[in-house]
């Protein structure tokens, strides 16, 4: 038993790094220009981002505009002149959503620091702990078993794009042979053309 305890222990410490959620830091120019962040969703998958201005030289923070859009351009989630904020929705479109954030104020500049959590890293555990009566080594497993579930969906994802791929490169494909059957076929007529009117020019010419 301690054995098998140990050996889950090993795995959550390598496996760690999966449960984390990287912090994304991002310079917006003082010019007022938009600068933005994508993440590739897949349908039904819950977002949440936290965004904050980072006061680096103790003044006051200049306030941002924010907005997330989704894959088909919808408005999920729109803030003005503001110094922190929240976004949160589960997605109901396949494909890339789109985060942007720029300053408010005219000449001023600022640093934002945002944290995008997809997934099993925007579950709120410590309700599924206190609703399921876990903790300890049987929460991290349960964490570690949702990193699992959201590895596999992301691996059928990259399935799917594959077969996507494979088919719009067949496509591809056989049409370039047709094109270049095609391309073949209308040079060999046209060689015979040629050389037909010319054999009729000069028997005409009673050259031949």
């Amino acid at each position: 038993m301690v054995e098998i305890k140990l050996w889950a222990c090993l795995i959550i410490a390598m496996c760690g790094r999966l449960l984390v959620s990287e912090a994304i830091w991002m310079n917006l120019p003082n010019d007022g220009a938009m600068k933005c962040v994508s993440e590739e969703i897949q349908n039904n998958v819950v977002v949440v981002g936290d965004y904050i201005v980072i006061d680096e030289k103790g003044h006051s923070s200049p306030t941002i505009n924010a907005k997330v859009t989704s894959p088909y351009g919808n408005q999920l989630y729109h803030s003005e002149n503001v110094t922190y904020g929240q976004f949160a929705f589960t997605a109901n479109e396949i494909g890339s959503y789109v985060a942007c954030f720029w300053v408010a104020g005219e000449h001023q500049s600022a640093t934002l620091n945002i944290d995008w959590k997809i997934g099993f890293t925007a579950k709120d555990w410590d309700s599924v702990a206190k609703k399921e009566h876990l903790e300890g080594l049987e929460l991290e497993l349960r964490k570690l078993e949702g990193a699992v579930e959201n590895i596999l969906e992301n691996l059928i994802l990259l399935q799917r794009k594959e077969w996507v791929m494979r088919e719009v490169s067949e496509k591809t494909n056989a049409r370039v042979a047709w094109y270049g059957v095609m391309s073949l076929g209308i040079g060999i007529t046209a060689s015979i053309y040629q050389v037909w009117h010319l054999r009729r020019f000069f028997q005409k010419k009673k050259l031949i």
